[in-house]
């Protein structure tokens, strides 16, 4: 665990200047080529094979359970808002494994669920750019933010920070022209 705690997600998404870029990929090729790009960290869909070695940004996952997360060298796990029960063990449970657990939530009536029964420190806003704008009105200030874009321009991860997100995934064929160089001018 000392080893995956050097690499904590939620640390690479909040420290340094401005917006953290995520990138998503699906193997080693594309692990190295995001981290030389200057990528914060990385999504993982599924298996992990070698990645693990191949990297020291934080990985998360997005493959299963937090259990699984945690046995493939996973940093962090995203857990959908729908499969929280009212008694927070699911996130207490993955908290004790050493890595952290991002909150998926597509409307309104989830996030204040979720911030009420649960109060996660990260929470993926769900949805296209737009919504998950939406929803960043109501998360509370000292959250982690984090929105998903399938294609994405410069301008609007300009956006995404001015208005307060602290990451965005993005796929890795995206990337090159977000990461790589100074942060956004804001």
């Amino acid at each position: 665990m000392s080893e995956r705690g050097a690499r904590r997600f939620s640390h690479a998404i909040a420290e340094g200047d401005g917006i953290s870029i995520v990138v998503e990929v699906d193997g080693v090729d594309a692990a190295k080529a995001a981290e030389l790009d200057g990528a914060e960290a990385l999504v993982v869909q599924g298996d992990m094979g070698s990645l693990r070695e191949a990297t020291e940004l934080p990985i998360l996952w997005t493959g299963g359970s937090a259990e699984e997360a945690a046995r493939a060298g996973a940093d962090a796990c995203i857990v959908d808002a729908g499969d929280l029960g009212e008694d927070g063990t699911r996130l207490d449970a993955t908290s004790a494994l050493g890595i952290d657990c991002v909150v998926s939530v597509r409307d309104d009536e989830e996030l204040k669920r979720v911030l009420e029964d649960h109060d996660p420190e990260i929470l993926l806003l769900a949805g296209d750019l737009e919504r998950a704008l939406e929803l960043l009105a109501d998360v509370p200030v000292g959250k982690l933010a984090i929105a998903r874009a399938d294609s994405v321009t410069r301008e609007e991860v300009v956006e995404l920070e001015r208005r307060g997100v602290d990451a965005v995934i993005v796929p890795s064929r995206s990337a090159p022209g977000l990461v790589g160089s100074a942060p956004p001018p804001v």
